[in-house]
Order: C-alpha cells, then structure tokens, then sequence
C-alpha cells in the first residue's frame, strides 16, 4: 500500500508539473519544434528545470543512498547498446510527439481536458503500446 501511495503522489506531482508547464497542451509542444515559424521556447526551460533538479539526485545523492525508501535497491538499466529496436522505437517516438504534439505522460494527463482529440490519441497510444508488447513476445 505505502508503493501505490507514493506512486500516486508522485504520479499526480508530475501530472500537476507538466500542466502546470504548459506540457499538456500540444500547440507548445508543436511551437517549440516550429523553429522557423511562431517558436516558443517554454519547452526548452521545462526540460532545463528537470534536469536542473535531476542530474545532481541521480549522479550524486542516489549513489549515497545505498537502496530507494521503498524498495530493496536501484534497479539502473543494464543495456548499454544501440540496437534496431531502439534506433525504431526512438524514431516512432519522435514522430509521434512531432505529429500529435503529445509524449505519453503529458498525453495522459491532457485528458483531464475531455478533448476528443486528446482521447483518441491516448487510446491509439495504449492500442500501439499493446500491440508493441504482444509483438515483441512472439519475436
């Protein structure tokens, strides 16, 4: 139960901070990539505070913590190679980002908006994960 309450906690944290940023809407998103037309740079400043508050966490605190609050130790990737899945799934994430405007995380949090648009984008996104994940078992 304490898992599930701080994965909600910090679910709803970071919902409320791409909101907050402006994240959930995919004009921004779609401005900030328009880089020679009507450019918003907020994106930019988004990710700069993520990584403001990140970079020092993960290469300096989480090392000295020896194991997470609520687990028995940091599971950090293990993968260090670039592979065709990768190279296919990073394309296909970029495309749909720079189509729809939307990543998966500001995605589900834009349908407290009750867009349509919003919807079916989310529903295609967890169709395509679906598919991806029964795909991936047969191979």
């Amino acid at each position: 139960m304490k898992t599930e309450l701080a994965s909600l906690v910090c679910g709803a944290l970071f919902g409320f901070g791409l909101a907050l940023g402006g994240m959930t809407d995919p004009q921004n998103i779609i401005d900030f990539l328009d880089i020679t037309g009507n450019w918003n740079p907020n994106l930019a400043f988004v990710m700069g505070g993520a990584v403001i508050v990140t970079l020092p966490v993960f290469q300096w605190l989480a090392p000295r913590m020896g194991r997470p609050a609520l687990a028995t130790q940091f599971h950090w990737p293990t993968a260090s190679e670039i592979d065709l899945r990768l190279v296919a799934g990073s394309a296909m994430f970029g495309l749909g980002w720079g189509i729809a405007g939307l990543c998966p995380g500001p995605a589900l949090g834009a349908l407290a908006y009750m867009n349509l648009d919003l919807a079916i984008f989310a529903a295609a996104m967890v169709v395509g994960v679906i598919l991806t994940d029964r795909i991936s078992a047969r191979l």
